[in-house]
């Protein structure tokens, strides 16, 4: 394994942030085309049928499935690119503390795609990069990043849950259920996207003044 050596995270952070926020606007375009394709299902369930409300119905599902490229597109750009970030902060974090880890620094990005161990690994990373890029005198607790990965975890299983009461929806009624559980996973998307911005913001912005205390000192993150 190469040496650990500092290298700024702030260009990475920013651009994490700015994809997270796609993925925020992505989750909330969805959800209002979610309402809209909700009403339509009570177009059908009260036997409205007109001209006016099959082209809210045409309207609705082609904004639908925008919706979902949408999110699909957010999703792929900001986890490539959150990966480059959180592999760069676990290695500042072994210059700043190197006896705090406990998982090796290439699980910061293979750990989000093993089975099983994806439901914990990162977070343990998180953590242990949390605690060394933290000033010693000043060890914040772990209340944010527990927050967001619970929140993660939960949108996860949510979104599990809806697809699987899409794929077995039977009528309207059936549809317009499975479309009001997607409307609770895309906030939950959302909520975990904001967390998450706040936890690359807090831990970028710890590195940086650990960096600038010392003993390490690197110009390249000032």
């Amino acid at each position: 394994m190469s040496e650990a050596r500092l290298r700024s995270p702030l260009g990475l952070g920013r651009a994490t942030v700015a994809l997270l926020g796609l993925v925020v606007a992505a989750d909330l375009f969805a959800m209002w085309t979610g309402v809209l394709e909700i009403r339509v299902a009570g177009d059908i369930l009260n036997g409205i049928n007109d001209d006016a409300a099959l082209r809210r119905g045409e309207r609705s599902h082609l904004l639908h499935e925008a919706s979902g490229v949408a999110q699909t597109l957010a999703l792929l750009a900001t986890a490539a690119v959150f990966l480059c970030w959180f592999h760069r902060v676990r290695v500042n974090a072994e210059v700043f503390d190197p006896a705090r880890h406990s998982k090796a620094r290439g699980w910061a990005v293979w750990g989000w795609f093993c089975p099983v161990v994806n439901l914990w690994f990162p977070r343990r990373v998180a953590l242990d990069v949390w605690d060394a890029g933290a000033r010693w005198a000043d060890r914040p607790g772990h209340g944010l990043v527990n927050s967001w990965w619970t929140l993660w975890i939960v949108s996860l299983l949510a979104d599990r849950a809806t697809e699987w009461r899409y794929d077995t929806a039977r009528g309207a009624v059936g549809w317009r259920e499975a479309l009001r559980l997607m409307l609770v996973s895309d906030a939950l998307d959302a909520a975990a996207a904001v967390l998450a911005v706040l936890v690359v913001l807090r831990v970028t912005r710890m590195q940086r003044e650990r960096a600038l205390a010392g003993p390490v000192f690197v110009t390249a993150l000032g």
